[in-house]
């Protein structure tokens, strides 16, 4: 059972990182399996305890996601969690040197995670004096309470958004505070007082609201896909506030606000892509860098004269072809806890001592991947035929001339909010292992380019969304770079949505198209699956998509499948609860009414949205490899590894 655990001890020794790259440096093999792709990490998340004496690893095993805890000093185990088949252990905070908090999801698929009522949990490191904290799912925790030990500032949303003090020894709340949101977050300053809150309301409004004495004040109010003025803290002198502003939806900006003068200053702007992720001062007061993905990660210093980001700067020099991903700092802030990674390496996690001035190499996430083998990805952008500029990532098999290849065109889910980035990418380099190009667009309304670039595509589905796909094979084409005679389209869930919707408008171009997990009846997303029975679902559905239910056939690949004219493969999970199969049954049903049928079907009665077992990822990605080898291989003879 703790078998992962075990090599993680082994793994935990004290390598410096020179050692640790020289020592996965192998022979090359002519073709990784396809297993090496898609089997789970060895470890999905690591956190720092404040004193930095001890860390928690969530490992992957089987059918569940196990926690352990161990000294740094001796790389020992001093506890350990499992809450048995398929429960996740994630979001892990550490409330004390002492004791941490987690939650166990239930996992619906790769693509879907749940977190049922009750399922989070507190601990000593040791294992002993553990509570379950009742409807504990509900809480997003905030931050640890200042000079109450044990406690932490947590909130819910149910019609009002609330903000608790919670006990973690026995798991019992005390209410501080609530806001007139249907969903909120609150913001405190650094004596813990409630000063300002920001959420969304059922019809999708966005409001921030302030806090003066007892009552809450209006400062900012939009539609979805407008400008915003979100809080995100308070600057070390407890008076002036770090703001994220957009005022028409263009990225934001992060500025800093005092409210007694009205005076705002411009701290950090990317003309291209909004904040992605924020480092502050081991002791929560300084904000010390943003950072951005225009393409590749980057970094704005913001405190370039405080000792720890003085750091911060020296550790992205000391990775120049990683990107660094700071997780956590101890409380004094001596010791960093980050992780590398790269295009063609899943990445490893270090800790970094400033005192001694050593980084000390902890684990990596997937140590049998050899980064020589994998394939590079190249940020691209093109204009889109309306003149929209759009971003994109392009990755080339190795030692290949990039110049007249086929291509397979993988399409990200979402739509809205999620996005592609750069780093390491599975399915890309899955199919770059294979001889295609992979060509992977941040179409208009995906998230990471500002509020009004997301909204661009509300009710855009299958017409400027779908554009953005063609103009991008006709751009990469145009080039040299794909063959026009050999492209595939593959997608999941919206991508799914997307592969059939392409070759609906685009009968020609393509010469196949898989769908995953794919929507494809706009009418049917709003009586079947989990996201109509909400009303905040219900309300996003109207908002992204057409009232009019002519309107939503028109943008259905299931009510235009005489268009279709290219060879299909579909896979659906028997128990998707968010895209449910008979959405890839109703499309079935009217292509075989036209006189077609898919030519490959992938049905697995035990998995959901998304494959999860390693054995049904590897099935599928065989049969999706043989699928396309037969329409646009680069080698009919090409072997699939098993």
């Amino acid at each position: 059972m703790f078998r992962a655990m075990i090599a993680l001890v082994a793994a935990l020794g004290l390598i410096s990182p020179v050692t640790a790259v020289a020592s996965a440096t192998v022979p090359s093999t002519p073709q990784v399996p396809a297993a090496d792709f898609f089997r789970h990490a060895e470890f999905t998340n690591v956190t720092l305890s404040p004193d930095g004496r001890h860390i928690a690893v969530t490992v992957p095993e089987g059918d569940r996601t196990l926690l352990a805890v161990l000294r740094v000093a001796d790389k020992q185990i001093v506890g350990k969690w499992d809450y048995g088949s398929n429960r996740h252990i994630e979001n892990v905070f550490w409330v004390n040197d002492e004791r941490i908090l987690f939650r166990a999801s239930i996992k619906l698929g790769s693509l879907d995670y749940r977190v049922m009522p009750g399922d989070m949990y507190a601990s000593n490191i040791d294992g002993t004096q553990r509570i379950d904290i009742p409807n504990g799912n509900y809480y997003q925790i905030l931050d640890r309470v200042r000079d109450e030990p044990g406690m932490v500032w947590v909130q819910r949303s149910i019609n009002n958004a609330f903000l608790f003090k919670l006990d973690s020894r026995t798991g019992r709340t005390i209410t501080v505070a609530s806001a007139p949101l249907d969903q909120g977050s609150f913001v405190l300053d650094h004596e813990g007082n409630v000063r300002y809150v920001v959420g969304m309301m059922k019809d999708r409004r966005i409001r921030t609201l302030r806090r003066e004495e007892d009552a809450w004040t209006l400062v900012h109010e939009t539609r979805e896909g407008g400008g915003q003025r979100r809080p995100l803290g308070f600057h070390a002198d407890n008076r002036r506030v770090y703001f994220a502003v957009s005022d028409r939806g263009e990225p934001e900006r992060i500025m800093l606000f005092d409210p007694e003068s009205g005076e705002e200053t411009v701290l950090s702007h990317d003309e291209v892509a909004s904040p992605d992720g924020f480092v502050t001062s081991g002791d929560g007061r300084h904000l010390l860098a943003v950072r951005y993905q225009p393409h590749r990660p980057v970094y704005d210093i913001l405190e370039e004269n405080h000792p720890e980001a003085r750091t911060l700067t020296r550790l992205i020099s000391a990775f120049p072809d990683h990107a660094v991903e700071f997780r956590n700092l101890s409380a004094d802030g001596n010791l960093v806890l980050f992780r590398t990674y790269s295009d063609v390496d899943p990445g490893a996690y270090y800790l970094f001592d400033r005192q001694a001035g050593k980084a000390t190499f902890l684990l990596a996430n997937r140590s049998w991947i050899r980064p020589e083998q994998m394939a590079r990805m190249r940020p691209v952008r093109f204009t889109a035929r309306d003149g929209l500029e759009i971003n994109a990532y392009l990755t080339v098999p190795n030692q290949v001339e990039p110049k007249n290849l086929p291509l397979v065109m993988l399409v990200h889910g979402g739509p809205h909010g999620p996005r592609d980035v750069w780093g390491f990418d599975p399915e890309a380099q899955f199919l770059a292992s294979r001889g295609y190009a992979v060509l992977q667009v941040n179409y208009r309304g995906s998230g990471g380019y500002g509020q009004a670039f997301m909204a661009k595509g509300f009710k855009r589905w299958g017409r400027e969304m779908q554009d953005d796909l063609t103009d991008a094979v006709n751009w990469i084409t145009g080039l040299g770079i794909a063959d026009p005679g050999r492209i595939c389209i593959y997608g999941a869930s919206y991508g799914g949505y997307a592969a059939l919707m392409s070759v609906v408008r685009e009968p020609e171009l393509y010469r196949c198209a898989i769908g995953y997990v794919g929507v494809y009846s706009l009418p049917m997303m709003f009586q079947r699956g989990d996201i109509p029975q909400s009303a905040s679902g219900r309300n996003y559905l109207r908002r992204v998509l057409p009232a009019d239910r002519a309107e939503q056939q028109a943008q259905s690949p299931a009510f235009n499948v005489e268009r279709i004219k290219v060879p299909v493969m579909l896979v659906h999970g028997a128990r998707d609860q968010r895209v449910p199969i008979e959405q890839m049954q109703f499309l079935i049903s009217q292509m075989e009414k036209s006189g077609r049928s898919p030519e490959k079907v992938i049905v697995q009665r035990r998995e959901g949205h998304g494959f999860y077992d390693l054995d049904n990822r590897v099935e599928l990605y065989t049969e999706l490899q043989a699928f396309l080898d037969r329409h646009i291989g680069p080698s009919r003879e090409a072997a699939v590894a098993p």
